[in-house]
């Protein structure tokens, strides 16, 4: 199964530490931010790897190059200096992408998460991670029902989709390159019944800020059960 890191962010809420860097980029004790993804990938045995980018998007080529002292195949899908959004992302790099489902990583997210247990194609055209509703998100997006099946309902109880899933290309044959969201597109199949997803309670960190990356800084320099 391939992988798509989304990587293609402005990361306006970190400024000014992203005027002259990409947030992917970032560093967070002895690594950047997207290295801890790709090495937990690639330890979970996801080698095939495709980044998207737009803002200081060639920083990232230059620094990650080819992915082989990863002991990963990285290939790069740019979109400018606008970017596409997450869904336009997606749909522009279908064809690097294949025609089985993929897997898509946000690329400003730390986790723990044990990337291995999506080695199984969808049941439907999505299945996604949720986690507990953090501090800054407490709200949630969607609901998940017994038999695993999302729902949108607000009286359901809501987590939060973490920014990890996987996605039969077909969720996205409709919709031609461009500008487009990922959210929209979900609800829709949610509603639908095409999608799945199940409950993660582990380390999981949206890096959204300058004060969530230091807390991010100060957890990796001092647990010793960081992917190495």
């Amino acid at each position: 199964m391939k992988v798509m890191i989304l990587a293609a962010g402005k990361g306006e809420r970190m400024r000014p530490l992203t005027d002259f860097k990409p947030k992917p980029l970032l560093p967070v004790a002895d690594k950047t931010i997207i290295e801890y993804t790709i090495d937990g990938l690639v330890a979970s045995g996801f080698k095939d790897l495709v980044i998207n980018h737009a803002y200081l998007g060639q920083q990232i080529e230059d620094y990650l190059g080819d992915g082989e002292r990863y002991g990963a195949n990285i290939q790069y899908s740019p979109e400018g200096d606008r970017g596409l959004e997450t869904a336009g992302g997606i749909i522009n790099a279908l064809p690097l992408l294949g025609e089985q489902p993929f897997m898509v990583v946000n690329g400003d997210i730390a986790t723990d998460f044990p990337f291995e247990q999506l080695k199984n194609q969808p049941k439907k055209l999505a299945h996604l991670v949720l986690v507990q509703n953090p501090v800054h998100h407490t709200q949630g997006d969607f609901g998940l029902l017994d038999n695993a099946q999302l729902v949108n309902k607000s009286d359901a109880e809501l987590f939060t989709f973490c920014g990890i899933g996987v996605y039969d290309p077909q969720f996205f044959s409709e919709i031609e390159v461009g500008h487009c969201k990922l959210g929209q597109l979900l609800r829709q199949a949610i509603d639908d019944g095409q999608v799945t997803g199940q409950l993660f309670r582990g380390f999981w960190m949206d890096i959204g800020t300058p004060e969530r990356l230091c807390e991010l800084n100060d957890r990796y320099s001092t647990h010793s059960s960081v992917v190495d």
